[in-house]
């Protein structure tokens, strides 16, 4: 057993798309349209390509929900592994991501969270501690 698939739950597909390809760097996988919403996937460039993230629509109460409750508790949804946190923080920057943590080390690991601007807050972590 492995983990193939997860997914991040979005105010709107189409904002989302655009964050994670154009700010994130992810490449779209799969688009299609089911109902009136789509199956959005995006996979790493620097990963395999049959681990995908799902742009899940927050359609669902209960998912809208779970997402408002997250955060304004300002708990992160999901996380991404980087190289160079440092580095990665200044390109998101440049590209107008606002950040809620900046690079903090906690343990033996480096975080900084971010605002999806699809109703998110996106944790990016570094392991090793400080570079």
């Amino acid at each position: 057993m492995r983990i193939c698939l997860t997914s991040v739950i979005v105010e709107d597909q189409d904002r989302a798309l655009k964050f994670y390809t154009e700010v994130l760097g992810f490449i779209k996988k799969t688009d299609i349209p089911v109902g009136k919403f789509r199956w959005i996937t995006v996979v790493s460039p620097e990963g395999p390509d049959d681990i995908e993230l799902a742009l899940e629509p927050n359609d669902n109460p209960a998912a809208k929900a779970y997402q408002n409750a997250l955060f304004a508790q300002g708990i992160p949804l999901t996380a991404f592994k980087v190289n160079d946190i440092y580095t990665e923080c200044e390109r998101l920057k440049s590209l107008g991501v606002a950040f809620t943590v900046e690079p903090t080390p906690v343990g033996n690991q480096v975080i900084a969270v971010f605002d999806d601007t699809c109703g998110n807050l996106i944790q990016i972590f570094q392991p090793g501690g400080p570079a």
